[in-house]
């Protein structure tokens, strides 16, 4: 039986192309490109584009856990789209929409009292001083619970750092 193997050869102007291709890449890793490194507002759902991937904020503080909220009522807030569960959140949340919406635009607690961020779970959740608060997870969760006034301080001046402090 015969095999066949083809063997690609690298034109000329791809050679030259590749040190060009690596620079780039080494300039983008190294570039402090402030502009996207992280959330000028609030995180939402990268592919729906919906803050806290679609659940109501007023919900965690009226109904005490996350619901989704419908298409049928919808606001537009930070940087993001909200949706609720009903009108009167959605007027709630227009009222006083720092009172509702996530500590620290929706990254994580726990990593920001380390020094960096994740986007929050928006069901792995506490309230810290009556404001909503997201973990990546619940060790996380737990982590930042055992210990709250140390990491809500540490949380809070690196929010700005890290950039997950909205800028409303």
């Amino acid at each position: 039986m015969k095999s066949t193997f083809r063997m690609m050869v690298w034109g000329a102007n791809r050679t030259r192309l590749w040190p060009s291709v690596v620079i780039a890449a080494l300039g983008l890793l190294f570039l402090d490109n402030e502009a996207n490194t992280r959330p000028k507002r609030f995180i939402s759902d990268p592919i729906t584009g919906l803050a806290l991937a679609g659940h109501d904020p007023v919900a965690y503080f009226v109904d005490g856990y996350p619901r989704r909220g419908s298409d049928e009522y919808t606001y537009q807030w930070g940087g993001a789209l909200w949706v609720f569960v009903n009108q009167g959140n959605r007027e709630a949340f227009k009222l006083a929409p720092h009172a509702y919406a996530p500590l620290y635009a929706g990254c994580g607690g726990y990593a920001l009292s380390e020094g960096y961020a994740t986007a929050g779970n928006p069901t792995t959740f506490a309230f810290i001083n009556g404001r909503l608060v997201f973990f990546h997870s619940p060790v996380n969760r737990f982590l930042y619970l055992v210990n709250v006034d140390l990491m809500a301080t540490a949380a809070a001046e690196n929010a700005r750092k890290t950039r997950c402090e909205p800028l409303l």
